[in-house]
């Protein structure tokens, strides 16, 4: 059961004219069986490479190139190719490995197809990136199933000079998840086991910080100067921007709503009217990391969302009360021509230094998030309880209390002081 066989006897040029005798005498035959036949080389019209064909222990044939234009070095290609396949379905293992950049790339494809679907999670992305920029340069041609935990452990030291920084929990709970799903993707394709010894990745890192609030002065300040930010600027493109930037940080503040996807994909056919023991609310369905949610926005979310309708024209003509019976696909954050803008951060960072709030009291700098942040504070120290608040902004009770133990104590003991 050697890899070199000699070609078979039924090869060999049977005796006929001296022309024809010559002319097979230099012609390599086309088929050659060997393993008893079961496995078949063979070459395709107009290719110089060789082909082979192997059945397994299943019955199953498979079909690949050997990749070598000679004889002598397809045969051992063709045979090794067997002897490699029948030894993995032995394991429970697929007939042929996978690199480490082929399962990558279906797993791309798979996140990037939900995402486009709309029924992706927006953490999908973050998932994307950490394949794209550190999985597959690091890991490239290597197959999943052979790594060991000296290789996970060196990854994450190359990772983190990469990231230039000790990664938070959060970032490295992305990582893992992504690595997850790398995992049992290859599973379910039938490229590894279920029981293969697929090392982890590291969960432990620095704890996240809350994200700077404003407290409610600066709240009230950072309103008020948009009202004349809004209108400076001196290029067109500011002039959609900076309007659209205010509206946004208001529906942010009085919403609780996730800056990015979450508030970037809400549509006006996402908007209704809610009637509750004869008082109307306004009501939203927003889709975020923890799946969809209807959230009540306050009444002061009306006026951004009523100047953001007066600047679209291809809705502006409709009348505001009648505004959400028509069930609007379209974007709700957008520019008046209707193009939105993959992201607000930089025109808010600008707005930030503008107005002076760039950080707060003890240094930390502000982001789109801070909104949120603040939203939740707020809403504390107007009395709401956790259970609600936690509801309304798709988040686990634990985690409000969590995130906001420090704030919930103080409550706690104003009452019963």
């Amino acid at each position: 059961m050697g890899s070199h066989q000699k070609l078979p006897q039924s090869y060999k040029p049977q005796p006929h004219s001296h022309h024809t005798l010559h002319t097979l005498a230099y012609t390599e035959p086309q088929v050659i069986h060997l393993r008893d036949g079961e496995v078949v080389l063979f070459k395709r019209q107009h290719s110089v490479l060789w082909q082979c064909r192997y059945k397994l222990a299943d019955g199953t044939w498979h079909r690949t190139s050997t990749r070598c234009a000679s004889i002598e070095a397809a045969v051992p290609a063709a045979t090794n190719l067997y002897d490699e396949s029948r030894y993995r379905q032995r394991l429970g293992l697929a007939h042929r490995a996978q690199s480490f950049a082929h399962l990558a790339h279906a797993v791309i494809d798979d996140l990037r197809r939900q995402l486009d679907a709309g029924v992706g999670k927006s953490v999908y992305q973050s998932y994307i990136t950490c394949i794209e920029r550190y999985f597959l340069p690091y890991f490239g041609e290597r197959r999943l199933e052979e790594l060991t935990h000296t290789d996970i452990v060196e990854f994450e030291i190359w990772r983190n000079r990469q990231m230039g920084k000790q990664p938070k929990a959060s970032t490295l709970n992305n990582f893992a998840s992504a690595w997850s799903r790398l995992t049992q993707t290859a599973v379910n394709r039938g490229w590894i086991t279920d029981a293969a010894p697929v090392p982890k990745l590291n969960t432990r890192g620095e704890k996240s910080k809350p994200r700077p609030a404003f407290n409610r002065a600066e709240t009230e300040q950072l309103l008020a100067y948009m009202v004349d930010w809004e209108k400076q600027g001196r290029f067109a493109v500011e002039h959609e921007m900076r309007p659209l930037l205010r509206d946004y940080v208001e529906i942010l503040l009085w919403t609780g709503i996730r800056h990015g996807t979450e508030a970037l994909g809400l549509c006006w056919n996402n908007i209704e009217w809610h009637t509750h023991q004869r008082k109307k609310y306004l009501r939203l369905w927003v889709s975020g990391k923890t799946g969809g949610r209807w959230l009540i926005a306050k009444h002061r979310a009306v006026e951004p969302l009523q100047r953001l309708h007066q600047r679209q024209r291809d809705i502006n003509t409709i009348a505001w009360d009648d505004l959400f019976s028509h069930s609007l696909p379209q974007r709700v954050f957008r520019f008046s021509n209707g193009y939105q803008p993959p992201s607000l951060n930089g025109t808010f960072r600008r707005l930030m230094r503008d107005s002076g709030l760039a950080t707060s009291l003890s240094g930390q700098n502000r982001t789109l998030y801070s909104l949120r942040h603040t939203y939740a504070t707020l809403e504390l120290l107007d009395g709401t309880d956790i259970h609600t608040l936690a509801k309304q902004m798709g988040n686990s009770a634990a985690m409000i209390e969590r995130h906001y133990s420090k704030l919930t104590a103080t409550m706690a003991a104003e009452k019963l002081a």
